[in-house]
């Protein structure tokens, strides 16, 4: 297979130029993927279109990623009903050299044939001069062109009063622009990109074709849908990052292991990078045992080592054998303290000081502080049920305080019944 081969069997191609195929089979290419640096971290939307510059680097092409330093100013209004905060030069600053060390972990930028290389479009748009800019550039695109296009079409079409601003309307002549530069610089012909950014990459082309007369090309992907209807990479929390420090490795690993079987049989094809052969076979494997969970367990698995590291994976997966496991000996002491916190995080939870610890004489009057409960009878009562765990051990009323062992010397986790969990932290 070629790269376009490959990217059409994983589901990856919905919009492409005529030429596109000719090109990139003929070719070895140059292409590109602009990222706007909107935070300091990744999602993995944005992951998609990592993978797609790495297949293109795996089969020989150049990949250059684009950070719009200057784009990222103005805000790109495909996709959204209403204007973007803009960022001052600062945070947007701060952001592209946080997301220079993510793009790192994806792609090698050291291959003597083929390294992938990081630009920042304010590196040349800081320099133009804007009359000079408007009339060499503007005059290329006509108004009724740009406005054909869905970014604008759906924008002005909303009955609101915000509309859309003269700034965001320049979104589109400035990545054309990029592609125009990195086409005379970097001999760039190739932009891809999501299906929200169809019209503002064929602008590019057809602003390289009035300005030089070259022929450049362009392909987007499907943007990733969840067949509950629910939106791809969102949880209750929001958005699921590449940054560990805003999504735990154990949340990250949990979200794709909670994938339906549906979705999990696309994101194999999308997320990983196995053969056809091998994601057959797994997913017939899957199917002959559903309750198993093969496919999510070997997506989460991949995608976790990917995006943190091998160590995270097994520091998630011990962790998810221990809280799973119905082993009297497993002990969540055995979990590293990180992890532990990881896993726990959202959980009720209640500090309590080393005095007051010490001064509990009985069970009940430990359990009082946690949230769990919410009167002195509820406790008794729920022991009496014979509901109450603390660090996995079934307790009752005559438990002695002195035999429970704090989990790295100050966490416990009370447990009442299946699911409903609350944490005690020493302070």
């Amino acid at each position: 297979m070629n790269f376009i081969e490959e990217l059409k069997w994983r589901g990856l191609v919905q919009d492409i130029t005529p030429s596109f195929e000719d090109e990139i089979s003929n070719n070895i290419c140059v292409g590109y993927i602009g990222f706007d640096p909107t935070s300091d971290s990744l999602h993995i939307g944005s992951l998609v279109q990592i993978i797609i510059l790495k297949h293109f680097q795996n089969y020989g092409h150049k990949p250059i990623i684009l950070i719009g330093g200057a784009t990222g100013m103005i805000g790109d209004p495909s996709g959204k009903s209403k204007e973007r905060n803009l960022l001052s030069q600062e945070i947007i600053n701060k952001n592209i050299k946080s997301l220079k060390v993510q793009f790192s972990k994806f792609l090698n930028f050291d291959d003597v044939k083929n390294p992938a290389i990081i630009l920042n479009n304010f590196d040349w748009c800081n320099k133009l001069n804007i009359i000079e800019f408007f009339r060499d550039f503007g005059k290329a695109l006509t108004v009724n062109y740009m406005m054909s296009k869905d970014s604008v079409k759906k924008r002005l079409g909303i009955d609101s009063s915000d509309g859309m601003s003269f700034t965001e309307f320049t979104y589109q002549l400035f990545q054309a622009y990029d592609f125009y530069y990195l086409n005379e610089k970097h001999d760039c012909s190739i932009q891809m990109g999501g299906s929200d950014q169809w019209g503002n990459i064929t602008s590019g082309v057809e602003l390289i074709r009035k300005k030089s007369g070259k022929k450049t090309n362009a392909m987007t992907c499907p943007l990733i849908t969840k067949v509950d209807g629910t939106k791809f990479g969102k949880t209750e929390e929001g958005n699921v990052w590449l940054d560990k420090d805003k999504t735990s490795p154990y949340k990250f690993y949990q979200y794709w292991l909670n994938s339906s079987d549906e979705d999990s049989k696309k994101y194999i094809k999308i997320f990983t990078f196995e053969s056809k052969e091998f994601i057959e076979e797994l997913t017939d494997q899957h199917l002959k045992a559903p309750h198993e969970r093969i496919l999510q367990k070997f997506i989460a698995s991949e995608l976790t080592k990917m995006v943190h590291s091998k160590k995270d994976l097994e520091k998630v997966l011990n962790a998810s054998n221990i809280l799973f496991s119905k082993n009297k000996d497993s002990s969540f002491s055995d979990i590293d303290e990180e992890t532990f916190a990881q896993v726990f995080e959202g959980v009720p939870t209640n500090l309590i000081t080393n005095e007051e610890y010490n001064k509990c004489s009985s069970i009940e009057e430990l359990l009082k502080f946690s949230p769990l409960f919410k009167s002195k009878s509820d406790v008794l009562r729920s022991l009496k049920e014979n509901s109450v765990s603390i660090n996995k051990e079934k307790i009752d009323s005559y438990k002695d305080l002195s035999t429970i062992e704090l989990i790295h010397s100050k966490y416990l986790v009370i447990q009442r019944g299946k699911k409903n969990y609350s944490l005690l932290v020493l302070t």
